[in-house]
């Protein structure tokens, strides 16, 4: 007999919950609890599901790092409880938010799915059905008794992905996410084909852990020709400062003008993390690979590798509150804790 698992489905806003008021045009929150009303497919899965509610549904434009706590303690919560969570949510800041769910949620060993949708469950021609209903299953999938999947991912139009390895990449089409660094966990097809030499594995034994702070003292700067010294120095000077993910061009390249690197070293000596990320969607930071990234390397800018923007915004919140030592803090960025980099 097929094992049945307890799936724990979590709405937190977003276009997947919206319902169409056909008289006005508007989109409105449905209420939960006429799901099964409103997605009868969901009485033909094997799993059994329940669903909890963000009291008031939250626009994803407006996700918060105390949300994302808030939605961490739930999972730990109902951790024993369940087998597999699947959490809707608004697709324009997902990345973000599964991007930093990963690092919240330390020796995960349970499937976490985020997804949503292009278009209100209720449209004629939405995304939402396949995406949640696969999106359950993937979440139920044992072997042995055991999740299959045991990581944060990012489900959407037909892949699975690891959700610190995401971007969102189109506004108008059902294949708004993808993933250029890392194959995808799973595809969906006439069969739900899982990708296990790509899935993410820790021991056993150990015990999930839930992070509650995030530092929210970061900001993203990218460059690009004709930015001013003034513009980048007063960036970097505002109060409570704690972190930059600096967006340079190609593997890690930016101006090696001496007003730069006077201003990133003294931001650097001053406490402030900067890491070094690429804007290109797919590939590497290689500090030192090109003149213009030696410098940067020499002054202690801390290389992303191959993480996206999204993942080093989260993982810079999740590591500033614990008070790291400069050189440890390095060490660690550099080092993969997710499978966010390689």
């Amino acid at each position: 007999m097929e094992y049945k698992a307890n799936i724990l489905l979590i709405y937190t806003g977003g276009t997947i919950g919206m319902i169409k008021d056909f008289e006005t045009g508007a989109l409105k929150a449905f209420d939960f609890d006429e799901l099964l009303h409103n997605i009868p497919e969901l009485k033909l899965l094997e799993h059994n599901i329940e669903t909890l509610s963000f009291g008031e549904p939250i626009d994803s434009s407006n996700m918060q790092p105390t949300y994302y706590v808030q939605l961490a303690e739930v999972i730990a919560e109902n951790y024993k409880k369940y087998d597999g969570f699947v959490i809707l949510h608004g697709s324009d800041t997902m990345a973000y938010s599964a991007s930093v769910m990963s690092f919240l949620l330390e020796n995960l060993q349970k499937p976490v799915i985020y997804t949503g949708s292009q278009l209100p469950i209720g449209d004629l021609r939405t995304d939402a059905k396949e995406n949640l209903i696969t999106s359950i299953q993937l979440a139920g999938l044992q072997e042995n008794k055991k999740p299959v999947i045991t990581e944060v991912g990012l489900y959407f139009e037909y892949k699975l992905y690891r959700a610190n390895r995401t971007v969102k990449v189109n506004a108008e089409h059902f294949e708004a996410f993808t993933s250029y660094n890392y194959p995808p966990l799973a595809e969906s097809g006439v069969h739900l084909d899982v990708n296990k030499n790509y899935l993410y594995k820790i021991s056993a034994k150990k015990e999930l852990y839930v992070h509650k702070e995030l530092e929210t003292g970061v900001i993203v700067l990218k460059l690009f020709p004709g930015i001013t010294e003034d513009a980048i120095a007063y960036m970097l000077n505002f109060q409570n400062l704690k972190g930059v993910i600096l967006e340079t061009y190609g593997s890690g390249n930016a101006p090696n003008e001496s007003w730069f690197i006077k201003i990133i070293s003294a931001a650097i000596q001053r406490g402030i993390y900067i890491v070094n990320v690429t804007q290109c969607l797919g590939g590497s930071v290689i500090m030192g690979h090109y003149e213009t990234s030696t410098a940067l390397k020499k002054i202690g800018v801390i290389s992303g590798k191959d993480i996206t923007t999204e993942a080093a915004v989260a993982k810079m919140m999740y590591l500033l509150p614990k008070n790291l030592g400069k050189n440890v803090f390095k060490t660690i960025f550099e080092t993969s804790l997710r499978g966010e980099m390689l």
